[in-house]
């Protein structure tokens, strides 16, 4: 039986961790979590994530500095965006990137699970 898809939670605040983390359990997928950018960067889910949630403010490594480290290493994870700070700017930045989705918080379930699903199938997201 194949391994369902890992999808890793990068988040400072460990309430949306947990909650993200449930929600993505529920949809049958592994969730795993951290507290940083650098505590992902540091572990083997680098290697094995089909998709990352992360914030985009968070200390030391901001969700978008790690976006640009992955795509300077040519690694194509698919990241969907969450953040308490929705501006134009940082969303445009997030998605020229290669972002796949960019949620305010608090964030609407269904619209998490239509990006999460899209990542995992490596299909674009229909904006309506």
């Amino acid at each position: 039986m194949a391994q369902a898809p890992e999808i890793s939670i990068i988040d400072d605040d460990v309430s949306v961790r947990t909650a993200v983390s449930r929600l993505v359990r529920s949809l049958g997928y592994v969730a795993t979590t951290f507290a940083s950018a650098e505590e992902f960067l540091n572990s083997a889910q680098l290697d094995t994530a089909s998709c990352l949630i992360a914030d985009v403010q968070m200390p030391h490594m901001s969700g978008l500095e790690l976006q640009d480290l992955l795509r300077r290493q040519a690694r194509q994870l698919p990241i969907i965006f969450i953040t308490a700070f929705p501006e134009l700017n940082i969303k445009a930045r997030a998605m020229n990137g290669g972002g796949i989705g960019f949620l305010a918080k608090p964030i609407d379930g269904e619209s998490l699970i239509k990006h999460i699903q899209a990542a995992v199938a490596k299909t674009p997201i229909d904006p309506s």
